[in-house]
């Protein structure tokens, strides 16, 4: 097309259109999976726009009525299914379209196995991990609701969590909780809420109903925007038995709406109970404590020695005085006999030494050098001899020697 045309020669648009038009007839008949919305019959022709659950991408259908009327069950607006079509291309008003040929609803079974497998693929991606999800705050300033417009489950979250604590605040985001447009509407109140800095926990609200109903909450998309939240989220969806992947994502599953007001809010009046017990638990410990303690300076101040302190240093001072007493008498009793056993010494003595021989008329005859004569025989005539005498001594010459 653009080696024949050019501003000189261009192509009217019947021919383009023609073109085109063969161009997708060519491509045959394909089976294709969406959901049904806009769902309207004219005359013996219903039209409906086919949109895909998980992107925000949609088609138009045209579909004879009995072919529609063939289907079982007939689908309705919402409804998952499987269809056989075949493009087509209209000329007169350039639009785009496919033809249905056959369709096929989405049973349950196919349905849960489908949600069995993207269960696997996002758990293998850790998606559901424990280590992942975060806490409740104690306390939220605010707290962010997405929930159904005029809704129960919005009731049962706003009056239970006022009524356990009448200060909690709320932002509430209401969207379409089913239906074609159910996953882009939380999607976008959840990024909302998520940019919220003022927002600390966000709820994620919705009643019971079928498989079918609550299918949004295991879309893809909504999954992987909720684990992408910096904000922690708890996923009240359904009743206990229900559970859409939501549940495995959240921060916290709450199994109902009241339930999640409960997880989300702290009751006041718990709160205070818990507050007294603690107090009334932290005075009977210090009470006890101080009584232990008063006993202990009671047992401490009864002994004599705080009692009477005065008497314990008396006490004392007459131990000292009576050890001193005692000293005195040991060392007196062993002077005396010390000074006993040095007379006794001093007698000996006298008795034994050769002055009292010599007081007797004794003398002692000794050498010059000291040495003491012992016999007459050890003497020369002519040698000078000292004889000691008891008082003095005399040098006396030997004029005869023993003979």
């Amino acid at each position: 097309m653009a080696q024949k045309t050019s501003p000189e020669q261009p192509l009217p648009i019947r021919t383009v259109l023609q073109m085109v038009a063969g161009w997708i007839g060519k491509l045959g008949t394909i089976w294709v999976e969406g959901q049904i919305t806009e769902l309207t019959a004219r005359g013996g022709t219903v039209f409906m726009t086919l949109r895909d659950p998980v992107a925000n991408v949609s088609a138009r259908v045209t579909c004879p009525r009995g072919v529609y009327e063939a289907a079982v069950p007939r689908p309705a607006d919402g409804a998952r299914v499987v269809m056989h079509v075949k493009p087509d291309f209209w000329v007169n008003r350039g639009s785009f379209a496919f033809t249905a040929l056959e369709i096929r609803p989405v049973g349950v079974g196919e349905l849960l196995a489908r949600l069995e497998r993207l269960r696997q693929v996002l758990a293998a991606e850790g998606l559901f991990a424990a280590d992942r999800k975060r806490r409740l705050p104690f306390l939220p300033g605010t707290i962010g609701l997405i929930c159904g417009r005029d809704s129960a489950a919005e009731r049962d979250v706003l009056e239970n969590a006022r009524r356990r604590w009448p200060a909690v605040r709320f932002r509430v985001e209401e969207v379409a909780v089913q239906g074609p447009y159910a996953v882009s509407e939380v999607s976008d109140a959840l990024s909302r809420l998520d940019a919220d800095r003022e927002v600390e926990v966000i709820v994620i609200a919705r009643g019971g109903g079928s498989l079918e109903d609550l299918l949004p909450f295991s879309d893809e998309a909504l999954v992987r925007a909720v684990a992408a939240c910096r904000t922690p989220v708890v996923s009240a969806i359904g009743h206990e038995q229900d559970s859409p992947l939501l549940d495995l994502v959240a921060d916290v599953r709450a199994s109902t709406p009241t339930d999640a007001a409960k997880k989300v809010v702290p009751d006041v009046g718990e709160q205070l109970t818990l507050v007294r017990q603690l107090r009334d638990r932290g005075r009977r410990t210090v009470r006890g404590w101080l009584d232990r303690e008063l006993a202990w300076l009671s047992s401490v101040r009864s002994r004599p020695s705080l009692a009477d302190p005065v008497r314990e240093i008396e006490r004392q001072a007459e131990h000292v005085e009576q050890l001193r007493d005692r000293a005195r008498r040991c060392l007196g009793g062993s002077l005396d006999r010390a000074e006993d056993s040095l007379e006794h010494l001093r007698a000996r003595l006298v008795a034994l030494s050769p002055a009292a021989t010599l007081e007797r008329g004794y003398a002692i005859v000794q050498r010059p050098g000291g040495e003491v004569v012992r016999k007459a025989a050890e003497v020369a005539e002519g040698e000078e001899l000292t004889v000691r005498l008891p008082d003095d001594r005399i040098s006396v010459r030997v004029t005869q020697g023993a003979g």
